[in-house]
């Protein structure tokens, strides 16, 4: 069993993926063909806009084989899925591959980053639970967003997963009621391993709250430093990684916000955002948490996007395709199983609802 995509609005195109591992990928190839085959013939998946060395196929193979033969290894279900992938957009396996790991491909000492999604969640008894975040990445990729709604053989358990230029995972929320969020963190040493945003789509497949969420995050061989916010009916929290370290800071119930410098104590004298970076950070955070405090407790999606939109949340479009912009943001209301887009500037765009 397979399923079948389509672009119902300009901006986000949406997929459904059901069956096996394979049949899921392949669908969702299915859907981007063309767009992929595009985004991957436009400086090899616009790396080369990115990096003043551009890349090579030649010489990224070696990288990608790297991170193939650990997450074969740690999660084979999603390297099938992959296989698909490549299949129904028909690209070859390694271009497949180098779309999990366009991030990792990147490093951190080639970009200076200057956003990267702020943040937040909220448990408590007088709302329901919630978690929001702009998305900050560079490369111009609000041309490439997707929502795959998956349902996987074998398991009841169904997801919404916010996806961008055939990533098979970014950030999303299950039928269980389980919602995950992330900021890039940077610091530590970057290796061959588990891309966080398929360990994101990993937990999706297979966690149904946070506690399941933290015991299987524990156990994955990620590449690359990360936070992941996690949000259940009963509980809010962000892990943290470094070096193959988890560290949790949660809030059951209550609020929590993250941006994209460490903040548990531990990591924090590892961090590696540069000057400049780490002044936006500190910015968005404050605003975070103070828009958020100013919300009521059933505040609605269209309350929470206010706050997305508003500076120094919002990363305004500089007209540097280097440069992180908000090409997205998100309302997630993982009990309701809805998740809430706006897809490109959240100033300006039409809010998309997906259900589950």
């Amino acid at each position: 069993m397979s399923g079948t995509g389509g672009t119902a609005r300009p901006g986000i195109t949406r997929i459904r993926a059901a069956g096996t591992p394979y049949e899921m990928g392949r669908a969702h190839g299915a859907a981007l063909a063309g767009p992929l085959r595009a985004f991957l013939d436009d400086g090899l998946a616009r790396l080369a806009h990115l990096t003043d060395r551009p890349p090579t196929m030649a010489g990224l193979r070696p990288l990608i084989a790297a991170h193939r033969a650990v997450v074969e290894a740690a999660l084979p279900d999603l390297a099938e899925e992959v296989a698909g992938l490549a299949d129904g957009a028909r690209i070859s396996a390694d271009e497949a591959w180098l779309l999990q790991i366009r991030r990792e491909a990147m490093g951190y000492s080639k970009v200076r980053s200057g956003g990267d999604c702020t943040t937040y969640a909220r448990t408590g008894p007088a709302g329901p639970p919630v978690l929001a975040q702009t998305v900050d990445l560079s490369g111009d990729l609000d041309t490439h967003i997707s929502v795959l709604e998956t349902a996987r053989a074998g398991t009841g358990r169904r997801s919404l997963v916010l996806s961008f230029a055939g990533l098979l995972g970014y950030l999303g929320l299950n039928s269980d009621g389980l919602a995950v969020g992330l900021n890039l963190v940077l610091g530590g040493t970057w290796r061959p391993g588990v891309p966080p945003y398929l360990a994101i789509r990993h937990l999706l497949d297979t966690a149904g709250n946070t506690d399941q969420a933290l015991k299987i995050l524990a156990d994955l061989p990620l590449a690359s430093s990360r936070s992941l916010m996690l949000c259940d009916a009963e509980r809010a929290l962000y892990v943290e990684h470094l070096d193959g370290d988890l560290r949790v800071t949660e809030a059951a119930p209550g609020d929590l916000a993250h941006t994209n410098h460490f903040l548990h104590p531990d990591f924090a004298p590892a961090d590696e955002l540069n000057v400049f970076a780490r002044n936006s950070s500190l910015r968005r955070l404050r605003a975070a948490h103070e828009g958020l405090a100013a919300l009521p407790a059933d505040a609605s999606a269209e309350d929470h996007f206010a706050l997305l939109s508003r500076p120094p949340v919002r990363v305004p479009d500089r007209g540097d395709i280097r440069a992180e912009r908000t090409v997205a943001a998100a309302v997630m209301f993982p009990a309701a199983g809805l998740l809430h887009v706006r897809p490109g500037d959240p100033a300006r765009s039409r809010t998309r609802v997906f259900g589950l």
